[in-house]
Order: structure tokens, then C-alpha cells, then sequence
């Protein structure tokens, strides 16, 4: 096994603390599949959607209208909701970061037509769940480009490590 660099290694134990005492989690990917690195987030539900049979655990692709899932979302009662979006941090493509809540207005997330803010404040409102956001840093998310290769690792290594918890 290769070792993690340290911001890899840094960014799972963070997550594995967030999910610590979990009773129900829902994972919701958000992404456009035409706009290039933005289909990240709902590329990586779609791919942990094949690899994760659990009771505990709710895998959706939201696509670019995550809103439209909120009734599922509170259906399934979660202790804990992990958003996966692209967003851009003015890091190198493909890097990894939860992002806290009250640090979204500090990113650009995403091409969605409802802020991931008004999201999170609804889903506060309506369920009982903690909430964080895993975002992704895309290097385009131009219409009709696909994904950059250094997010396709990224998405690969996220399901990889989201894996373990099912």
C-alpha cells in the first residue's frame, strides 16, 4: 500500500471523525455530467452506489439539482449528511477538502441554479443530521469537456476511502 501524502492522510482522519457515532449516513453527490469537473460529486455517488451495500448508508445522485432530493433525504432520517461538489479553492486540480458549513461562502461552488447554502440551511432546519461539505477542485467546468484527469484520481481515491464506511 502506498502511503498517503499528509493532506490525504489529514483530510480521511478528518472525515472519520465527522462520521464518529453515525447511526444513518446519506452521501449526496451533486454535478452537471456536461459541464467537465463539475460532475465530480455525482460521479463519485454513482461509482459508490455500486460498491456500497448497507443499511446504515444512503448514496444519491443528486445531479445538478440536489434540492429536488430533500424529501428522500429526510425520509431516510440521517445522523449525518456528506455533501461531494466541485469547488473551486484555488488549489491544484482534483484536491480534496471538507468544507465546513460556515466556510461555504468562502468557495465557489459549483453551477447549481440554488446556493449549497440554502441547502444546508433547509437540511438543518428539517432534519436532525450534521452536515459537511467534501468539495473537490475541478480545473474546468466548461460545457461539453469532460473530466480532467487529475479529478477522475480524486473521485477514484474519495471512493475508495467512502468505501470503508459502508
Amino acid at each position: 500500500m502506498i502511503p498517503l501524502k499528509p493532506e490525504l492522510k489529514e483530510f480521511q482522519e478528518a472525515l472519520y471523525k465527522f462520521i464518529e457515532n453515525h447511526e444513518k449516513i446519506v452521501f449526496l453527490g451533486i454535478g452537471n455530467q456536461l459541464r467537465g469537473d463539475d460532475y465530480s460529486g455525482a460521479l463519485t455517488a454513482l461509482k459508490l452506489s455500486h460498491k456500497c451495500p448497507s443499511d446504515d448508508v444512503t448514496i444519491i445522485d443528486g445531479g445538478s439539482v440536489p434540492e429536488n432530493y430533500t424529501g428522500l433525504i429526510r425520509k431516510e432520517d440521517p445522523s449525518h449528511i456528506i455533501l461531494i461538489d466541485a469547488a473551486d479553492m484555488g488549489k491544484p486540480p482534483g484536491y480534496l477538502k471538507l468544507i465546513k458549513k460556515e466556510e461555504i461562502s468562502q468557495y465557489n461552488i459549483s453551477t447549481h441554479a440554488m446556493p449549497l447554502s440554502f441547502l444546508i440551511k433547509y437540511l438543518e432546519q428539517t432534519t436532525r443530521a450534521r452536515i459537511i461539505l467534501i468539495g473537490i477542485q475541478p480545473l474546468e467546468m466548461e460545457l461539453a469537456n469532460a473530466l480532467s484527469e487529475d479529478v477522475k484520481k480524486s473521485v477514484d481515491f474519495l471512493v475508495d476511502i467512502l468505501r470503508t464506511i459502508c
